[in-house]
């Protein structure tokens, strides 16, 4: 059951993630901008497809490679839905709280408003820290060794993302951002 509630989540993630993109495109704001600056970006998505897979295999017994895990745990198990569902709270909440600012990739054109309040007032990268949360859970739920360099992979993305953006955001806003980072950590802490 919890290798299911951990597709469901991986579901619902892009889902959300999709759908505030196609609300925006609506209201006339290209938040996609995946890709933009660094086309390297692209090696990204053959990657996820595969995590997908393998996280969908896992739960629907299709064929994988990946079927031999490190440990077996119940208990482990629901401890990694319990970080899915967290991931997702976070993430719905900082989709909210970016409102139209919300962006895939580095929008130089027309970035938006720096956002510090709400989730943003706890943490500068809330959407990394839900996906980090999600990638953690799903690791816990189906600890295969492939996974886990999921989890370290995807952990250094998100880091090289987040410097990307802070260096922009430091850019163009200038002591607002600095005044924003000294007080609020990157991530949790």
């Amino acid at each position: 059951m919890a290798a299911i509630v951990g597709a469901v989540v991986i579901v619902v993630l892009m889902a959300s993630v999709l759908t505030r993109v196609v609300v925006l495109r609506r209201a006339g704001v290209q938040a996609a901008k995946f890709g933009e600056i660094d086309k390297t970006d692209f090696f990204i998505p053959p990657f996820a497809l595969l995590y997908f897979y393998l996280i969908f295999a896992h739960a629907f017994g299709w064929p994988s490679f990946a079927n031999r895990a490190f440990f077996s745990s119940v208990a482990a198990a629901w401890l990694g839905v319990a970080l899915c569902l967290a991931g997702l709270v976070v993430l719905w909440l900082a989709i909210i709280d970016f409102g139209t600012s919300f962006r895939i990739g580095i929008d130089t054109g027309k970035p938006g408003e720096l956002v510090t309040n709400g989730i943003f007032a706890r943490t500068r990268n809330p959407i990394y820290v839900g996906f980090a949360f999600v990638l953690c859970g799903e690791f816990l739920i189906f600890p295969h060794p492939v996974l886990l360099l999921y989890v370290a992979a995807g952990f250094a993305l998100f880091h090289r993302q987040v410097l990307r953006e802070e260096s922009f955001l430091r850019e163009r806003y200038g002591d607002a951002f600095r005044t924003y980072a000294a007080r609020v950590p990157r991530y949790l802490f």
